[in-house]
């Protein structure tokens, strides 16, 4: 076991990265390849499968520079879904992948909801998001019809990932149930659904086969061996969505526990063992993740990103000095907003950038900046963006504890944990610990853990959890802080109450 080595792979949106790990979790190289996002219309997003599979040789090339091959034992991937492939029973795509953020099925989407189906209840009782697997089934029968009845196969991403490296047809029981409505602790597949939404017959080109994450579903083939450079038959473990498998990286493997998957968004992911359901909170999901538990699933839409976009657009001070100083713009930002008080002198940002997934379940409302005057900077905004997402952050947590998760303690993973001000300050406002494990790449550790237990080097996801996820820091929360924090969220929520109407009359119209 010692000598012992793990592949994880990671098809995200912006591509495919690539780690060697070894069975206790440490990371021994990774590397990443680009992959192309189509935007051919608005609301449109699509990517190439098989840039997928190319990306996934030249990281390969890198990462296995230096590394016996011999002693890779496991591999597991992880992808973006509802990333939606038509192919032939080949695996050839008819068409490119309709990516997950790929939202051209709103018509469909609103058709689906209406029906009032017992499957909706996965949908937080709120309209079936766009980027789901059923209503961009149902747009492709209605808009592409050729497309739809030539294929053989309809798979997501991580499904048509597995096909090409084992020959193998299976879905995987995290994106089947958190994207197309399957549910292992009820009556599988919901037949009637699907006949309401015109494609009962997908169920008939979806694969036949629903595996638990970590299940093996084969030995890597040999037509795929010799493409990668690997020795065949590699048992190749069931994977899952993203940020799923990066909940299991990050050690989120218990009822009650909490990951934190942060980046652009923030998603947050909860295991319960019990169903709870509920308005902004998605799922709960059976088995999606460890069998016999369930997860709720919540997510701030814009967090990193509406960051990055002040930073890139409004900061002229702060990059002016980065550059004078050859540091990161983020570093200066973090010292000017240190010495601004908490609640930066009276600005409040509503994070609605993209409107509110949880818990509002709001598309029409957006982001705000209010309280301000000709004395606040840069540095204001700057924190008052930060503060903003941290009040997004603990009204989710609120939501989930009025419905019986109380996240006690926070499993965090994503490019802003580099900020020990912004985890701090995620800790003062929610009142909660935050955790940052010793390995940030969470999906890449939580697929080599899957990759582990296919290998039979441990039990089960959570014995390789236990063994392979290690804590580097935890923030504990002050409290001082987390009670004056407490005035501004109050006022973040009536910002939202007062400005809901307003929003959603202005975004109708500019999107007449």
């Amino acid at each position: 076991m010692n000598d012992s080595l793990l592949l994880g792979i990671d098809v995200g949106t912006g591509g495919v990265r690539v780690a060697v790990i070894t069975p206790d979790g440490e990371l021994v190289s990774s590397a990443a390849t680009e992959v192309r996002t189509y935007t051919p219309r608005p609301a449109h997003a699509e990517q190439n499968p098989e840039d997928w599979w190319r990306g996934l040789k030249l990281s390969l090339e890198k990462v296995l520079c230096d590394i016996d091959r011999e002693r890779i034992v496991g591999i597991a991937v992880d992808a973006t879904s509802a990333t939606l492939v038509a192919c032939d029973n080949k695996g050839k795509p008819l068409r490119p992948a309709l990516l997950w953020m790929d939202v051209r099925s709103a018509k469909q989407s609103e058709m689906i909801t209406n029906t009032g189906d017992p499957a909706l209840k996965y949908s937080g009782q709120q309209i079936v998001s766009a980027e789901w697997g059923v209503p961009k089934l149902m747009w492709l029968k209605q808009n592409e019809p050729q497309t739809y009845n030539d294929a053989e196969v309809f798979v997501d991403c991580v499904d048509w990932m597995n096909y090409k490296l084992t020959g193998l047809w299976r879905m995987s029981i995290c994106s089947a149930t958190c994207k197309f409505f399957y549910d292992s602790n009820w009556s599988g597949w919901p037949t009637n659904l699907y006949a309401a939404g015109g494609i009962v017959d997908a169920l008939g080109k979806l694969p036949s086969t629903v595996m638990k994450m970590g299940e093996v579903i084969g030995g890597l083939s040999s037509i795929a061996a010799k493409q990668l450079g690997l020795p065949a038959g590699i048992p190749v473990a069931m994977g899952g969505i993203d940020a799923h498998v990066g909940a299991v990286g990050v050690g989120v493997v218990e009822p009650g526990s909490l990951a934190l998957i942060t980046g652009s968004s923030h998603v947050m992911l909860g295991q319960s063992d019990s169903a709870i359901y509920s308005k902004g909170l998605w799922g709960s999901y059976y088995d999606a993740i460890i069998p016999g538990q369930y997860t709720v699933e919540a997510g701030q839409i814009s967090s990193g990103s509406i960051n990055q976009w002040f930073t890139r657009n409004f900061t002229l001070s702060a990059h002016k000095k980065a550059q004078n100083q050859e540091t990161n713009i983020y570093r200066i930002l973090d010292e000017v907003a240190r010495k601004i008080p908490i609640g930066s002198d009276g600005l409040v940002v509503l994070d609605h950038f993209q409107g509110n997934r949880s818990p509002f379940s709001n598309p029409y409302s957006r982001g705000a900046i209010t309280g301000l005057t000709l004395g606040h900077g840069e540095g204001h905004i700057y924190r008052a963006v930060l503060e903003g997402v941290c009040y997004g952050t603990k009204t989710i947590f609120d939501r989930m504890r009025e419905k019986g998760l109380d996240p006690v303690k926070v499993m965090v993973s994503g490019g802003p944990t580099k900020s020990e001000f912004w985890m701090q300050m995620h800790a003062d406002v929610t009142g909660v610990p935050m955790s940052i494990p010793s390995n940030p790449e969470g999906p890449l550790l939580g697929s080599a853990i899957l990759a582990a237990v296919g290998a039979s080097l441990y039990g089960d996801i959570r014995e390789a959890a236990s063994s392979m996820v290690s804590i580097d820091r935890t923030i504990e929360p002050s409290m001082e802080a987390h009670e004056e924090y407490k005035f501004f969220h109050e006022r973040y929520m009536e910002i939202y109450k007062a400005l809901a109407p307003v929003s959603e009359s202005i975004a109708r119209k500019v999107s007449a």
